[in-house]
């Protein structure tokens, strides 16, 4: 990881493009992703598979970009040199981590006031593309976010082994950095979330128009990848930016 993000001079800041070409290799995973949720929250026995294989799809696209916001912050990655199947395993050893870390955080929430709430932090991963319907839920997928990239960044420094408790141990040493950064990104989901209400309602009254229904679907199709797309785009460069700086200005290693 340290070689990821310090390759450039320190003198850098860290400069994010948002052409639209470098978000095109996550959108087939969101496109997953978004199908598998809308079989999940239909229900039957097919919703915990659809979760499982939206959660692995979420990553995936998580993965393609996180290579984008290195390069785009003055680092180097070799993520993009990873096969399909070394994606797949990736995804997989940090989707069983993450997964038990958010069943761990749902059971201890349900002993608080909280409680009523605390299904929302079963979502981590998923909102790190796709909208939390909570504050709560919001700020928690921020910190997944900052873990998940931590534990991927020293999977590739490792030679492919995952490790949950080093990751944690290293949020934990650039806390000032990364916790900031984890504050700032869930301040901004809740300002994407108040957006996306806002335009979803613009959206729900054309489709009350005599538009055609293609028209209609491909606003809405529209509508789904583009906000998915700049949330994880967002998340990631923030995550990413407040890990170059703990780097930059010279947080413990």
């Amino acid at each position: 990881m340290k070689e990821s993000l310090r390759s450039a001079p320190s003198t850098i800041v860290p400069q994010t493009s948002f052409g639209p070409l470098r978000l095109l290799p996550a959108l087939p995973w969101l496109i997953l992703a978004a199908a598998m949720r809308v079989i999940a929250f239909a229900g039957g026995p097919a919703s915990l598979p659809a979760l499982i294989v939206a959660a692995v799809a979420v990553l995936h696209a998580f993965i393609v970009t996180a290579q984008r916001c290195i390069e785009a912050s003055g680092g180097t990655s070799g993520l993009g040199d990873l096969t399909l199947g070394e994606q797949f395993r990736l995804s997989l050893a940090v989707l069983w981590r993450i997964a038990l870390l958010m069943v761990i955080a749902t059971l201890a929430l349900a002993f608080t006031p909280y409680a009523a709430r605390s299904h929302h932090l079963m979502a981590g991963l998923d909102g790190m593309a796709f909208d939390q319907l909570t504050h709560l839920g919001r700020f928690w997928s921020a910190f997944i976010a900052a873990l998940v990239l931590l534990m991927i960044l020293q999977a590739e420094r490792n030679n492919g082994r995952t490790a949950f408790f080093p990751a944690l141990g290293e949020f934990a040493r650039r806390v000032l950095w990364l916790g900031t950064a984890v504050l700032v990104l869930g301040l901004v989901n809740i300002g994407l979330g108040h957006g996306q209400n806002a335009v979803r309602s613009m959206i729900w009254t054309f489709g009350q128009t005599d538009a055609t229904q293609f028209a209609k679907n491909l606003i809405f199709f529209v509508f789904i990848f583009s906000f998915a797309m700049l949330r994880l785009w967002v998340t990631l460069s923030i995550v990413t930016f407040g890990l170059k700086a703990s780097y930059v200005y010279g947080e413990s290693d």
